[in-house]
């Protein structure tokens, strides 16, 4: 049931099947990361990959940078999932509009510690991005002087909602 983060104004548009907002988040090609330090809003566009079956988005940036900072001093987060679908012409510049689907999600960032975690985040996102491929047979499987050369995080998912306009909707 969406709370007071994630409920919309539009409610003719919410998804209400939580497998149709799952989807979303798994075919999605990148997120929008919002983080905020002392009122001041940043975004981080990356790509990303939901695990669904610990309700969890793993990604990772540089070892240094305004998004690992911003996380180290305040772990809330929202992020974003978007796609596009048909552009709506109309009669009337105002009544132009376009069908998407989209996804918000609420939650708690983190820096993955442990070796295991961020090899398994990290081989999600090959997987996602080059399904075709296979570790030790297309390329080295993650070593762990690579894990040293990255930040992963994951983000803990509290609450999500997903909204879609579709043309005559």
């Amino acid at each position: 049931m969406p709370d007071e983060r994630t409920a919309m104004r539009r409610t003719d548009r919410a998804i209400e099947d939580l497998s149709q907002i799952h989807d979303l988040l798994e075919r999605g090609r990148f997120f929008a990361l919002a983080t905020s330090v002392e009122g001041q809003p940043y975004q981080h566009v990356s790509l990303y990959w939901f695990d669904s079956t610990t309700n969890r988005i793993y990604f990772h940036t540089a070892r240094t940078g305004r998004t690992r900072s911003n996380i180290e001093a305040n772990p809330r987060v929202s992020a974003s999932v978007a796609e596009i679908g048909r552009l709506l012409p109309a009669d009337e510049a105002l009544e132009f509009s376009v069908e998407y689907a989209s996804v918000i999600v609420f939650g708690r960032a983190r820096i993955v510690e442990g070796n295991d975690e961020a090899r398994y985040g990290l081989q999600g996102l090959l997987d996602k991005y080059f399904p075709e491929l296979r570790p030790g047979e297309h390329y080295r499987p993650i070593a762990d002087d690579e894990l040293r050369r990255t930040t992963v995080f994951a983000v803990d998912i509290e609450e999500m909602s997903g909204k879609r306009k579709v043309a005559g909707g």
